[in-house]
């Protein structure tokens, strides 16, 4: 998504350094890149330059990339070109970021010389640093050279932290909050341990001074994420739990909701989800990525459980916490799905009946051990099994929201509704920013971040609709 400028204040104090150049930034792909674009934003506002609106009142680019399937290859390929046209209307410096430089530095460079300057998916902190690289090359009376220039990080180890200057984007009252990076699962189909590096989590204090922080200025839902929370803390010297993190995060004054993106099916303690259900300010919502159901595909996914795994945590979760709202998400196509297998995933999600659900075809990797594998699906029976699996989970969505009909939920108002300017929008606990459907209030006023209670009058598959009943502080996540 294209970075509009800043909606909140940094993190770290600015600085009086004067306004250099102007700089637009893209954002792609998922909200862990979201947040290494915000820390980008922070250093560079913090440098002096001035961010813009616009590509086309830009000095420098820079465009932050997803590499990690093949949709999000190519809208970041199709991104950089499209920024790249800016340089004839007098754009200095496109500088590309992220995983798709940290994967394929040497083909960017070859394919796309109008690129400057190569950064990877951990070298955020620098890019103050390469924005005057860049400026000084473009300045140069010389030639320029034909292809980028390219600092990549072989193995990516670095990792932001409450110190760091940030500046959201968005809505001024949630976050994301990233409190680690990397990944040391051995999931065959996943690229994410060579695009981001091993797991290294952050220390617990840091995490917990970045969302006091955070409240302060007046966020009021944190969203923490990585791509395995339920490892948190295993890499550090202490080995703290995100059962412990997650404690000390829900009891900082003045957060409303604190939600988990992404957990771990195999991972999960009594005490994690002991604190799931006791503490009032932790949403009663949990991301779980299941990813397949059928034993031999976990196998062949390298996900280090069964089945039964699988469905004793949803029936242990579903039993312990009141009022779970769980997402999940499958991977159809894989190789080795047979039809059998699929149809045994497609009954499990019947039976589950899961709140949220997102399906992905399987896409080929080069570099992972699924790639290798025999028992190839075609593409066209992937998005057929894709479809179908969406449909049923459309029934089940549509039936559990029916099911809120008449009941009255505490919802945060995130603005005017992108549907039309004579409704608000917001979500409930049940829904995360950006990812899940909305609330639409149809009747009543208040104000972005105020939480309101409302009764739900209407829905459909994915959105509710609701009138409010009144404003006022909520009491918990869950009520």
């Amino acid at each position: 998504m294209p970075i509009s400028g800043p909606t909140s204040e940094p993190i770290a104090a600015e600085t009086a350094a004067p306004v250099r150049r102007n700089v637009f930034f893209v954002s792609l792909g998922c909200p862990k890149n979201r947040v290494d674009t915000e820390v980008m934003l922070g250093h560079v506002d913090r440098a002096g330059y001035r961010i813009v609106q616009a590509p086309e009142d830009a000095s420098v680019i820079v465009v932050n990339t997803c590499g990690f399937i093949d949709a999000a290859k190519e809208e970041s390929v199709e991104t950089i070109l499209e920024m790249a046209e800016y340089k004839k209307q007098g754009c200095e410096a496109l500088v590309v970021t992220g995983c798709l430089s940290q994967r394929y530095p040497d083909e960017l460079a070859k394919e796309i010389p109008e690129i400057d300057h190569m950064i990877g998916s951990a070298d955020f902190a620098r890019i103050v640093e390469v924005l005057e690289g860049s400026l000084e090359k473009a300045r140069a009376p010389r030639p320029r050279t034909s292809l980028p220039i390219i600092e990549v990080t072989e193995t990516p180890s670095d990792l932001y932290d409450h110190r760091a200057p940030r500046i959201l984007t968005g809505v001024h009252h949630s976050a994301y909050v990233k409190i680690a990076e990397g990944c040391d699962r051995p999931c065959s189909f996943c690229i994410i341990p060579k695009l981001r590096g091993p797991q290294r989590s952050r220390d617990m204090d840091s995490v917990v001074a970045e969302v006091a922080h955070l409240v302060g200025s007046g966020v009021r839902e944190v969203n923490l994420i990585a791509q395995d929370l339920t490892r948190y803390g295993a890499d550090l010297p202490e080995k703290p739990t995100l059962a412990q993190l997650l404690r000390r995060v829900a009891r900082v004054p003045g957060l409303r909701w604190v939600r988990l993106h992404y957990t771990y099916p195999s991972a999960f303690t009594d005490e994690l989800i002991d604190v799931i259900a006791e503490e009032p300010t932790v949403a009663k919502y949990i991301d779980v990525p299941l990813q397949h159901i059928e034993d031999e595909m976990l196998k062949r996914m390298r996900r280090g459980h069964t089945s039964r795994v699988t469905r004793e945590l949803i029936e242990t979760l579903r039993r312990r916490i009141d009022g779970l709202v769980i997402r999940t998400t499958f991977i159809v196509g894989h190789p080795g799905e047979t039809d059998e297998s699929f149809r045994q995933l497609v009954d499990f999600v019947k039976e589950s009946r899961f709140e949220r659900v997102g399906v992905f075809t399987y896409s080929i990797e080069p570099g992972t051990v699924s790639g290798m594998l025999p028992g190839r699906v075609p593409p066209e029976v992937a998005e057929a099994r894709r479809d179908e699996l969406m449909a049923v989970q459309a029934e089940i969505s549509r039936a559990y929201n029916q099911s809120l009909i008449g009941t009255e939920i505490e919802v945060l108002v995130d603005g005017l509704s992108d549907e039309s300017d004579l409704l608000l929008q917001g979500r409930w606990y049940g829904q995360a920013p950006e990812i899940d459907g909305s609330v639409y209030l149809t009747d009543g006023t208040a104000q972005p971040g105020e939480f309101v209670r409302a009764r739900i009058t209407d829905c459909a598959e994915y959105d509710l609709a609701a009138s409010i009943i009144e404003r006022r502080a909520p009491t918990a996540a869950g009520q």
